[in-house]
Formats: C-alpha cells, structure tokens, sequence
C-alpha cells in the first residue's frame, strides 16, 4: 500500500486510543449526515442553521464545511444540475404595499447599505433598522468595496435577536441588490420565522424610512461627531448607533427616542 511501517503503527495507536478531538468529529460527522439524510438537497450552510435550529448547537460555517467533507456530504440538487441565474437570484414581492399596520417591535425590519469617505478611507456600512421604532437592531461597517460581509454579519445578528421571539413573523424588506437576493442569503430565513420582501426595481423611495435615515446619518457623523477628525471609526459608529437608538429624539416618533418609544409602547419587549 505504500505506507511506510511509522506511519502506519502512528495510525493504528491513533485509532485505537482516539483524542477527544477525533471523537467530537466523529460525533458531529454523524450528526450532519444523519441531517442529511433528512434534506439532502441543502447544503452545509442550511444542515448547520437547521441543527443550531432544532438542538441549540451552534458550529461555523468554516467547521462544518470540514465535517460535510469528512462525511462527503454534498447537496443533491446541486451534484448534476447548472444554476440558471433565476436560480441564484429570487425576487421577493414588495410586502410594504399591503399598507401593514405597524404594531410592534421586530414585525417590519428595513435593511440598507450606505457609503462614505472618511479619511481618505472608503467606508460601507450596512444596517437593519426596526420599522417600528426606527431602532438600529444590527449594523456592520467595512473600510473593504463591495464586502458582502457587511450584509451577512448584520443579518446573522439579527437572527440572533430574533430567536428570542422565534414565534413571531419578521418581514424584512430591502432592494434587490445582488446580496439580498442570493441564495445564500435566504436559504435559511424562513427556519427563522423571517418573511422577505422587496423594494420595486429603481424605486428607493419603495424603502423610504431606510434612504432618509442614510441620509440623516452622514449628515450627523460629519457634522455632529466631527468624525473626520476622529481616529477610530469603528468606535465612532458603535458610539453614533447608541446615540441614535437611545439619546436622538426623533421627529416621527414625537420626539422620542427609539429605546423610549419601545418601552412606552411595548413594556414587554
């Protein structure tokens, strides 16, 4: 077999006296493929949300990636057949329109992404703003062009403050960008509870209350918190989205804050 005899007795004593290490592989590669075995037509990205779902074990992506390959486990529908790009890219109808009655917190949640030069920097920021307080729930900044990251970050914490309510629906609506319509995006929303919807192609003002907070938001970091003349970004966005959501009267919610107006209104939450 071509194996010479040290690697060969190193093997054996590995399997006969297995690490804890080995031992967890192999208990997870069990459980992906048992998973599997239930949906083989998902991938490792959609086995991990659903375990995470149904047990509350949590893994990365990077982690289970490796145990799928391990267990060669591989998506049925993806071994034989050539995407459209219908297929990678899915247009949701505009739920907006239906004239929602806005009632509680995490009902209606707008995400957007905005850009800004700061320092001779370019800077991405995407956040995910709660329709009925116009509270920033998640945001995710990036000095990277284009970083698709910025969108996935914010949208796993998201869900992370969402399975607190895991019976409520979400909607979340924003435009049909690349990011937001993928299929990596959306594969997992609705083990979430999470309903999506979509702005009308080139119609910003179909996500309205997202485009003024954009704008609203650079004017106040330049102006405001002078942040061309601070060092560190990074904290200077943590420190301006506590700002916003807790010391910015706001003019739609009757001049109070978003933290007050959710506990005004919504004592429970």
């Amino acid at each position: 077999m071509d194996v010479n005899r040290s690697s060969f007795y190193k093997w054996r004593k590995r399997m006969a006296n297995p690490s804890d290490k080995m031992l967890k592989r192999q208990h997870d590669i069990l459980l992906f493929k048992k998973y599997h075995d239930h949906y083989p037509t998902h991938g490792y990205r959609w086995l991990n949300a659903k375990i995470a779902l149904d047990l509350g074990v949590t893994y990365s992506n990077n982690y289970a990636q490796r145990v799928c390959q391990y267990a060669g486990i591989k998506s049925v529908s993806k071994r034989f057949r050539t995407y459209k790009s219908s297929d990678r890219f899915k247009i949701y109808p505009n739920l907006l329109l239906a004239d929602l009655s806005i009632n509680r917190p995490l009902q209606v949640v707008v995400s957007d992404r905005t850009a800004f030069w700061c320092k001779d920097t370019y800077y991405e920021l995407t956040l995910y703003m709660d329709l009925f307080n116009n509270e920033i729930l998640t945001y995710d900044l990036s000095s990277k062009k284009g970083d698709r990251m910025t969108y996935i970050n914010g949208l796993n914490d998201l869900i992370q403050k969402k399975k607190e309510y895991s019976d409520l629906e979400l909607i979340l609506h924003n435009d049909q960008g690349s990011v937001y319509s993928s299929k990596a995006f959306n594969e997992a929303l609705p083990l979430y509870n999470i309903t999506r919807s979509m702005s009308r192609a080139g119609t910003p003002t179909d996500n309205g209350a997202m485009e003024a907070i954009n704008g609203w938001l650079k004017e106040e970091l330049f102006n405001d918190f002078d942040i061309k003349n601070i060092d560190n970004i990074y904290q200077a966005i943590d420190e301006y989205i506590f700002f916003f959501n807790t010391a910015r009267p706001s003019f739609s919610l009757n001049y109070l804050t978003p933290k007050q107006f959710k506990e005004k209104f919504t004592p429970q939450f």
